[in-house]
């Protein structure tokens, strides 16, 4: 991982710089990171314990997922410093998205409600349904109607903040995106990862909560090419969020006349 304090080797206004937080060691951006440099983003990853509680000397700011709640200080320390960031980001227009544990921290931070073992949980590769209030957001522009895409958890932010503009749902989880303002999303689901995230699960303890990881993986790989579609766009369009956010932040004033 980068350190978080050292300088991009280019001086100046075109180097984008993406924090990245993972709030687990397996739980890394998969996927996102070669697409959002292929971008033109610079990413900039961190554990959870060395994460900044402030978004200062960055452009964008990504929360990653975690098998714990996300006000189990106890567990892990570093949670208020990351509540704090992202309640940072939203006040200060920072593009902010939040996966899985993310979007939970971001959900609590802005005064919403995350419930453990609550309802029925997600495995694999489950089907995800925009709602119309999707329409206009940047986020989810040009994404079908329904998607699929990796889950894995078992707790659900069961209220919303107040502000908080619900953009998706499923069967199983009623809030699987949210908004904050214009650019702070919160996703349930796993866009960062491919069906290849399965081969790590533990088969042994799905079994045990009567689910057949070989079903699930097979699953996830039939519908892989049309996840990994939806993803792109999603990484896409978050790319686009933050260097159109960071350009008009250098934007130059108008010469005097």
């Amino acid at each position: 991982m980068e350190h978080l304090h050292s300088q991009p080797e280019e001086e100046g206004r075109d180097v984008r710089r993406l924090l990245v937080v993972r709030n687990a060691e397996r739980s890394g951006p998969g996927r996102f990171r070669p697409w959002w440099e292929e971008m033109g983003l610079t990413v900039v990853e961190t554990d959870g314990a060395s994460a900044p509680a402030s978004p200062e000397g960055f452009d964008a700011v990504v929360l990653l997922g975690g098998g714990f709640l996300p006000d189990a200080d106890a567990y892990a320390p570093w949670l208020p410093a990351e509540r704090e960031l992202a309640r940072r980001a939203i006040a200060e227009g920072i593009p902010l998205l939040g996966i899985c544990l993310g979007a939970q921290v971001l959900a609590v931070a802005a005064g919403g409600t995350v419930v453990g073992d609550h309802g029925r949980p997600e495995r694999g590769s489950c089907a995800v349904r925009l709602r119309p209030e999707a329409d206009a957001d940047a986020l989810f522009a040009g994404v079908p109607r329904e998607f699929r895409a990796i889950q894995n958890h078992r707790d659900q932010i069961t209220v919303l903040p107040p502000a908080a503009v619900w953009l998706a749902s499923s069967d199983a989880c009623p809030v699987q995106a949210f908004r904050m303002g214009e650019r702070a999303w919160g996703v349930q689901f796993h866009p960062e990862a491919g069906a290849d995230r399965l081969d790590g699960w533990d088969e042994a303890a799905l079994a045990d909560a009567g689910l057949d990881l070989r079903a699930l993986r097979a699953e996830a790989e039939r519908v892989e090419p049309e996840s990994m579609r939806t993803a792109r766009r999603l990484a896409a369009n978050f790319a686009d969020v933050v260097l159109s956010a960071a350009a008009a932040e250098v934007r130059p004033a108008p010469s005097p006349r």
